[in-house]
């Protein structure tokens, strides 16, 4: 069982954003809780202060939790209705409002498959529409965690995790490696329309705006409410008039950023900048 008073889970935490700059206080306390329990039942402690101590002396035990917290599920063409909406008239309308040149930020990217997912559906666009030219860094993709930029960089995957995505896309853009590990690589058309960035978004600025469409998927429902409220406004600035704004299907906008922007389908969590 977990023990520990809020003083001392509060000094934990301060020692966490100190160490790592991590912003703990921008996430709920509840999902602190539970994901700072996970990491110390593993490690065998039961109070915030020997987990603190834990921690000063095996400093890998920070990665550890920072991926226990920022909780990097994901997979290619993750709720395939939401990439359907998106593949047969928001990127079209993207692609012929910005004849071609749609600038992207995938936030909370994880290890890249929501990136590299947007990256073939602007490429299969692109293909239809007869564009000539390649893409290449049109996708800003961020996360605050490391060792989930560093799989993306790698941009090889498990076969498992494109099970949503449509055949013909997994085989036009992604290459069998032909061992025996059952893995897909990227393709290099898909890897050059993608720029990954440390990024966190509780505490920096947007990289490069502006931008023409932003996803914003499953990452802020583990925010308090005065942080969401922030981050959508934030986005919403960054976003070209006409620009179109992604949450996930259980998220709601909060605060300033609903002046901004209007909501265009209710069901799939697409918003439209005034």
């Amino acid at each position: 069982m977990i023990q520990g008073n809020d003083a001392a889970l509060q000094e934990l935490l301060r020692q966490v954003t100190a160490a790592r700059g991590f912003r703990c206080d921008a996430y709920k306390e509840s999902c602190l809780r539970r994901r700072l329990a996970v990491r110390m039942r593993a490690c065998g402690v039961h109070t915030f202060t020997e987990y603190g101590e834990r921690l000063h002396r095996d400093v890998a035990e920070y990665d550890r939790l920072l991926d226990a917290l920022t909780i990097n599920v994901t997979k290619f063409y993750r709720n395939a209705d939401t990439w359907d909406r998106m593949a047969t008239t928001v990127i079209p309308d993207l692609m012929k409002r910005c004849q071609g040149d749609i600038r992207c930020w995938s936030a909370g990217c994880a290890s890249g498959e929501e990136a590299y997912t947007l990256a073939v559906l602007l490429l299969e666009e692109a293909r239809k529409s007869g564009l000539t030219g390649s893409i290449v860094d049109q996708i800003d993709a961020t996360d605050v965690d490391v060792r989930s930029l560093q799989k993306a960089e790698e941009s090889r995957y498990p076969r498992e995790v494109f099970d949503e995505m449509p055949d013909a896309l997994t085989r036009r853009y992604f290459r069998d490696l032909g061992d025996q590990s059952n893995t897909l690589s990227v393709s290099d058309q898909v890897r050059r329309a993608v720029r990954f960035t440390r990024h966190d978004v509780t505490r920096d600025a947007p990289p490069d705006p502006p931008y023409d469409l932003i996803l914003f998927r499953n990452v802020v429902i583990y925010f308090d409410r005065p942080t969401q409220e922030r981050v959508f406004s934030q986005m919403a600035a960054a976003l070209t008039p006409g620009g179109v704004f992604i949450l996930g299907k259980v998220e709601t906008l909060f605060g300033a950023a609903r002046e901004l922007l209007e909501l265009e389908d209710v069901r799939e969590r697409v918003y439209r900048r005034r």
